[in-house]
């Protein structure tokens, strides 16, 4: 019998049961979109953490207070804040590197009749540079501007689309908190990162923000870039001995303020989803040996229905191949379409959730030849059972089955 007849008889006896043949898919289409689409997000999420490690900066270490280790109750050793004489003494004493204080803090914003809270950063134009941060419009600070504390800002985008609405910023007097600040620029789209808008941030000098907003000289963080690659841990070194003699730490005693290179931060972020992407993937595989079971079900409830067509196929002379190979291909058909559909549901899926999430929409087509190829391969191993049941069933037994 030629392969292609064989294959019209497998298609149309699951044809002639539609609604069995799509419960019997079911199984495989759920499980190829449980895995497609749980290894897209975790792979976005991936590429997610991996954006917003770059977006802070490249080469970047942050410096902050404290020892960096939680403590009991989950707090974190207390220290003494940096100062600004901290930051020229960096800035002064290494070599090959872009210094920035970043003083954070979180304030009302008025402009108009509209007002809205938003993030204070406290800084200086090297901040900009180390995030790769760009000016839409308009200009930065000036070393004047930043050695008095003035009041201008430079404003985001989404501050821009949501208080000035159309108008000109630049020139505009903006109420932050409790003084008043002049836009005199403002800043390039960055989008949205794990969940937040960075583009909803009003930067000020960083005196401006101490004097005028927080109350407080201290400085909470100290940004460091190196200006080439392959210089971190140098610089890193150069931090600790700076700041422990500035600090006045004894030789042998714990330092109170904690270096993190945000480039070993990154990559043990990377390898931590990258674990749960898998994770995921393997806990969704489960879902296709589901469905390969539930395969494998139907076609021995198939050959029980049938055993008396394979057996008068078998009397007037098929072969047990011919019989063997209807049964996997029906098997394999069952598969292969509920591997497509699947396919498809995951895009889908994966297109949703990353919506939702506000996460980098993601498609491997690795990924998504091995959903879609395991489908086949459980086709052929779930159905052969049955097919081998089919083929070898005794003719005269078969024909006497009602």
């Amino acid at each position: 019998m030629k392969f292609l007849d064989v294959f019209r008889m497998a298609f149309g006896a699951i044809a002639r049961n539609k609604v069995r043949s799509f419960l019997t898919a079911l199984g495989i289409i759920i499980g190829v979109a449980s895995v497609i689409a749980m290894v897209h997000l975790g792979q976005a999420a991936t590429k997610s953490v991996t954006e917003r490690i770059q977006d802070m900066g490249s080469n970047l270490l942050t410096v902050r207070p404290g020892s960096g280790v939680r403590g009991p109750g989950g707090r974190r050793g207390g220290a003494e804040e940096f100062t600004m004489s901290d930051v020229e003494a960096l800035r002064r004493e290494i070599f090959g590197v872009n210094v920035a204080p970043v003083v954070n803090s979180s304030q009302t914003v008025v402009f108009g009749g509209d007002n809205r809270t938003v993030s204070i950063t406290g800084t200086s134009n090297e901040y900009l540079e180390i995030r790769s941060w760009e000016l839409a419009n308009g200009r930065l600070f000036t070393d004047a501007e930043m050695a008095s504390g003035a009041t201008v800002c430079v404003v985001g985008s989404t501050v821009v689309k949501n208080l000035f609405k159309g108008q000109e910023p630049l020139g505009q007097m903006l109420r932050v908190g409790r003084t008043s600040c002049q836009v005199i620029g403002v800043l390039a789209e960055k989008g949205a990162s794990m969940g937040e808008d960075q583009d909803d941030v009003v930067v000020l000098p960083a005196l401006t923000v101490q004097r005028r907003l927080t109350g407080t000289m201290g400085v909470r963080t100290i940004y460091v870039s190196a200006l080439t690659e392959g210089q971190s841990a140098r610089i890193q070194g150069e931090i600790e001995a700076i700041m422990r003699e500035r600090r006045r730490i004894p030789r042998g005693k714990a330092d109170d303020f904690h270096v993190r290179d945000m480039a070993e931060i990154a990559a043990t972020l990377e390898g931590t989803t990258k674990t749960l992407t898998l994770l995921l993937g393997a806990i969704a595989a489960v879902s296709l040996l589901v469905g390969g079971i539930g395969i494998m079900n139907i076609m021995l409830v198939s050959v029980t229905e049938r055993t008396r067509e394979i057996g008068i196929r078998l009397a007037i002379g098929a072969l047990v191949r011919d019989v063997l190979i209807q049964f996997l291909l029906e098997a394999m058909t069952l598969s292969l379409l509920g591997g497509l559909v699947g396919v498809a549901f995951g895009i889908g899926g994966t297109w949703f959730a990353t919506q939702k999430m506000q996460l980098p929409f993601v498609l491997s087509p690795e990924t998504m030849l091995i959903g879609f190829g395991f489908s086949a391969l459980i086709g052929i191993v779930f159905g052969f059972f049955p097919a081998r049941k089919a083929a070898h069933l005794n003719p005269i037994e078969a024909l006497r089955h009602e």
